[in-house]
C-alpha cells in the first residue's frame, strides 16, 4: 500500500481551488520579490526562471550546473536552463531517489515485499551524518522496507542507504538503472562489500529525465510511483532549499530531494500547480560558494535555492501543468497525540 497520508480531493476551478491558493497568500506576500509577477504562458515562465537562476547563482558565486524545464498543459517541455547539464557530477543524497527506484523495481517484480522485514544491527549503523536510525542506540531491531524508504527519502537517512543495500546490492542497483536508460546515474559499490556503496554520480540532464519518467509512470507501478512522490512531498522532507519560504500547503506541491557533502549543494525535484499537475522539473548542482562546513539553511547556495523556489512558485501561479500527469496533492493536518 502507499504511505498512509491523508489527501485532499483534486481541486477544480471552484471555491476549493481559491481556498488552497489563498492559503499561501500570507507567505507569498511575506517572501515574494515584489517585482515577480505570475507568467502568462509557459514560455514566459521559462524565460523568467532562466533570468532568476542566472541572477541568484551569480550573486553567490561558485559553479552551477543544472537542467530546468517548464511543462505546458499538454505536457510539452520548454527548456528554461541547460547549463553544463551533461557533466557527470557527484550526486550525493540526490541519488537516494534512484536507489529507491531500484528497490521498488524489485518490489514491483515480486522479488521483495514492501512490508518485508530488514534487520537493523549495530554494525550497519552510519554513526555520523543524517537520519534517526543512528539515534536509536538499541540494536538489533527490525523495520519494513517501507519504513526504510520513508526514512531514506524524507530525512535522508544514511543508514537507510545501507539497509537498502542488504536487499539490492550496488551492482544490481546499477544494472536496474542502466536497463531503465540511466547509464550515468550509478552508485559506487565498495570493492570489499557489494552490499555497501557510495551514492555515486549522475548528470543534471539524466537526473531531470529520471524525474520526468517517474512522474509519467514509466519507471515503476502506480503504487510505487505514488510512494516516492508522496514521500518527497511530505512535510518532513527537505525544507531548507526550494521549499523554505512557503506555506505548509505550498510545500506539499513540491517533490524534492537534496544532497550535500564537502562544498557541494544539490537539489532536484518537481513543482506542481495547485491542482496537482507538474509544471517545473529542476535539477540544480552547485559548489564552491564558500562555507563548506555549513550544511544548514544559511549556506549561500541553499539560500539562493530558497529564493528561487519562492520566485518560481509565484511565476507559475497562472499556468496549468501537464493535465494528463495530474496527481493528488497530499494533505497535512497536525495532530495532538
Amino acid at each position: 500500500m502507499t504511505p498512509k497520508m491523508k489527501r485532499r480531493a483534486l481541486l477544480g476551478a471552484g471555491v476549493g481551488s481559491v481556498a488552497v491558493i489563498g492559503a499561501g497568500l500570507g507567505v507569498r506576500q511575506a517572501f515574494a520579490d515584489p517585482s515577480t509577477e505570475a507568467a502568462s504562458t509557459p514560455a514566459d515562465a521559462a524565460k523568467a526562471i532562466k533570468e532568476s537562476f542566472d541572477s541568484e547563482t551569480k550573486a553567490v558565486g561558485g559553479w552551477w550546473n543544472g537542467y530546468i524545464s517548464v511543462a505546458d498543459k499538454d505536457g510539452k517541455l520548454i527548456t528554461a536552463v541547460d547549463q553544463k547539464s551533461d557533466e557527470v557530477l557527484e550526486a550525493w543524497s540526490c541519488n537516494k531517489v534512484p536507489v529507491a527506484i531500484a528497490v521498488l523495481d524489485k518490489v514491483d517484480r515480486g522479488e521483495l515485499k514492501i512490508d518485508q522485514l530488514i534487520q537493523v544491527t549495530a554494525d550497519i549503523i552510519a554513526e555520523d551524518g543524517d537520519g534517526i536510525f543512528r539515534l536509536d542506540d538499541a540494536y538489533p531491531s527490525q523495520v519494513t522496507i517501507g519504513h526504510v524508504l520513508a526514512n531514506l527519502l524524507t530525512i535522508s537517512d544514511d543508514t537507510a542507504v545501507r539497509l537498502c543495500g542488504t536487499v539490492v546490492p550496488g551492482p544490481e542497483i546499477n544494472e536496474i538503472l542502466k536497463k531503465k536508460g540511466f547509464p550515468k546515474t550509478q552508485v559506487e559499490p565498495k570493492p570489499d562489500n557489494p552490499n555497501r556503496f557510495f551514492l555515486g554520480k549522475t548528470t543534471p540532464k539524466e537526473s531531470h529525465e529520471i524525474w520526468q519518467q517517474l512522474i509519467k509512470g514509466k519507471l515503476l507501478s502506480k503504487e510505487s510511483t505514488e510512494r516516492i512522490l508522496n514521500l518527497t512531498r511530505a512535510p518532513v522532507a527537505f525544507t531548507d532549499g526550494i521549499r523554505r519560504n512557503m506555506s505548509s500547503d505550498e510545500r506539499l506541491r513540491i517533490a524534492t530531494k537534496a544532497g550535500w557533502l564537502k562544498d557541494q549543494r544539490n537539489e532536484v525535484g518537481v513543482i506542481y500547480d495547485a491542482a496537482g499537475a507538474p509544471v517545473v522539473t529542476y535539477t540544480i548542482f552547485g559548489g564552491g560558494q564558500g562555507k563548506p562546513e555549513d550544511f544548514g539553511a544559511t549556506h549561500p547556495a541553499v539560500e539562493a535555492r530558497a529564493k528561487l523556489g519562492r520566485t518560481w512558485l509565484d511565476l507559475i501561479d497562472k499556468i496549468e501543468g501537464a493535465k494528463k500527469l495530474k496527481t493528488e496533492i497530499p494533505d497535512y493536518e497536525p495532530q495532538n497525540g
